[in-house]
């Protein structure tokens, strides 16, 4: 089934595996980096989720990832691992997937009493 936002959700799980990756590689001996991976992952796989289902609020936690994915993709970018590189290259794209996603949240229809 082909998906509007498929090109995010696409980014978004590719981050999330290559994130969950990085992380348990950095346990022990990078645990900055380790949270920030895992935080990322849990995110990107609720992106994930949340437009595969056409969410409402699918926007708006883009917004959020494509934020803590710069965060990640920077700490990463940090230390001289394979698994880092490709983790920072993930998460750089799934920034720009999620940025655009974002976008349409002005344009979209508001869900009816949306946080009361």
């Amino acid at each position: 089934m082909a998906h509007q936002h498929q090109a995010c959700v696409d980014a978004c799980a590719r981050c999330a595996q290559e994130c969950e990756n990085c992380a348990t590689q950095c346990l022990g001996e990078m645990p900055a980096c380790a949270q920030l991976c895992i935080d990322c992952a849990d995110l990107c796989w609720s992106c994930t989720a949340f437009m595969s289902r056409d969410s409402n609020f699918s926007a708006e936690l883009c917004g959020i990832c494509a934020i803590i994915c710069d965060a990640c993709a920077k700490e990463c970018e940090k230390h001289d691992h394979e698994h880092c590189r490709r983790c920072a290259e993930a998460c750089r794209r799934c920034a720009e997937e999620c940025r655009n996603m974002s976008k349409g949240a002005s344009t979209r229809q508001q869900p009816v009493d949306a946080g009361r």
